[in-house]
């Protein structure tokens, strides 16, 4: 019976799932048991392998790791999930541990800190990338529970379609950019906008960024005010 560890791996990046895919091979503890794009089949995938870990990215199409997480934790409470992220700012690596996560892990030094970290969630400890500032740390540990700001369940009550125009529009894309891309008229566009903001409650287009910042589908930093 093998004693590897089974890792699923979720991000909508087939060359960087390859690049995981990579490292995890060269550790003889740890095996690839699955890989998804998306939030939907990684959710489905995760119940049905039952891994070890999840390595999930903060931005997917459908919805956000950080939701994701909660999801996986819930259903699978033996399962860890660490986070593989492109950002290193103190309120998505705060939102991660908060949402169950047990490890963080920034992109850019994954070649190097992504087994180290394996090994860390899979032994029952808690880790998080050292490329991240010290300061960044103690502003973890000594940040409190945020309480809820954003109900995950409204956000759930959009479609698939209407979800993926939100991101595009809070990303800043304009409506003819996105009627481009999905092969439909603007006309459809802006029904979809005016749907998304009565089922969110949201009132300007500023609402839906911040919206979408406090779920992790995008950088608030993208935009100013």
């Amino acid at each position: 019976m093998s004693s590897k560890k089974s890792v699923l791996i979720v991000d909508d990046h087939p060359l960087f799932r390859e690049g995981l895919k990579s490292i995890i091979a060269g550790d003889r503890h740890f095996v690839v048991a699955g890989e998804a794009g998306d939030a939907r089949n990684g959710y489905t995938m995760a119940n049905k392998i039952r891994p070890d870990v999840v390595l999930v990215d903060i931005s997917l199409p459908d919805e956000s790791g950080m939701q994701l997480t909660r999801r996986i934790r819930k259903a699978l409470p033996s399962t860890r999930v660490m986070i593989i992220s492109m950002h290193s700012k103190i309120d998505y690596i705060v939102e991660a541990f908060q949402a169950g996560a047990t490890g963080y892990v920034v992109k850019d030094s994954a070649a190097s800190r992504l087994i180290q970290g394996l090994h860390a969630v899979t032994g029952g400890e808690y880790f998080l990338d050292s490329s991240i500032s010290h300061e960044v740390v103690e502003r973890l540990m000594k940040s409190p529970v945020r309480e809820a700001r954003v109900s995950d369940s409204d956000y759930g009550r959009l479609t698939p379609r209407e979800q993926e125009i939100m991101r595009m529009l809070a990303e800043g894309i304009a409506k003819t950019e996105i009627a481009d891309r999905l092969c439909i008229s603007v006309k459809t566009v802006e029904n979809h906008r005016s749907n998304i903001m009565k089922k969110l409650d949201l009132h300007s287009t500023m609402d839906l960024v911040r919206y979408a910042a406090k779920l992790g589908l995008i950088d608030v930093d993208l935009w100013k005010e």
